[in-house]
């Protein structure tokens, strides 16, 4: 199912009924696999690996080396799930020595103009909006929701089942279960629109409100609220995966919106 107008490098693994459309290019390096449908004028490099029944709209590029200046050729790949959707013009880059993959999961959906540069880790069931820029070293947790427009600073960490508004600059790191809205970038409150249409029961949801009261409402400053958390609060599955993500927060996470805020960065 190859349009005669394709190029496919001989060296290319495809899947017998893969589709590929005309004037797509396909490097040696290069494995698709059974169900996927490639689009026109695509360019798929060496290194790239794409899963089943995925669609990879006109005009992407996937496996293109990392826009990074210590990067010196070594060996690399983009991996990309099964069931997922790439729209038009996307750009993904491979990794680098550092993490040797750029990773983005199943069933997800990347809307056109976004980029994902090296290194990053995308979860399952992750949606970016049209024109979302995600730096180098970003890890993405499953569920998330990035809104259109948005840019993401490397080696930001975004929790699982998050919310983040278009037109977002994203410098900090963003807990799991949230919204994080305004600018600068602030906590929103509980993402509880998206967990209970991901099946959360709402005692579930309200132990992850409480943990987030504490955080952003009590006045207390984080290693404060993490002990009150810990000491007070029943555990949960939820509750010990906050407090970990906030104490290995790298870059510190966003804050509670205060009005007339300046960005500290």
């Amino acid at each position: 199912m190859t349009h005669p107008y394709t190029y496919i490098d001989p060296n290319a693994r495809i899947a017998p009924n893969v589709k590929i459309d005309p004037f797509t290019v396909i490097h040696g390096d290069v494995q698709i696999g059974e169900g996927t449908w490639i689009g026109s004028n695509v360019t798929i490099m060496d290194g790239t690996r794409i899963g089943r029944n995925c669609r990879v709209f006109p005009g992407a590029v996937l496996g293109a080396i990392p826009q990074d200046l210590k990067f010196s050729g070594e060996k690399t790949i983009v991996q990309i799930g099964d069931n997922t959707t790439i729209r038009e013009f996307v750009t993904i880059n491979r990794g680098t020595e550092d993490r040797g993959k750029t990773k983005v999961g199943n069933n997800c959906l990347i809307m056109a103009y976004s980029h994902i540069a090296h290194d990053c880790v995308i979860g399952n069931n992750c949606i970016m909006s049209n024109s979302v820029q995600v730096a180098g070293h970003v890890t993405m947790g499953d569920f998330a929701v990035v809104g259109g427009v948005s840019a993401v600073h490397q080696f930001v960490n975004i929790g699982q089942h998050t919310f983040i508004a278009g037109g977002s600059l994203v410098s900090k790191d963003v807990p799991p279960y949230i919204k994080a809205v305004r600018n600068p970038l602030s906590y929103g409150g509980v993402n509880s629109v998206g967990l209970k249409r991901r099946g959360f029961p709402l005692e579930q949801i309200n132990g992850i409100l409480d943990v987030y009261r504490t955080i952003y409402n009590k006045g207390l400053n984080t290693s404060q609220a993490l002990e009150y958390i810990e000491e007070e609060l029943p555990a949960t599955d939820e509750r010990d995966e906050i407090v970990t993500f906030i104490r290995e927060s790298g870059r510190g996470i966003i804050k509670r919106y205060v009005k007339g805020a300046m960005d500290e960065d």
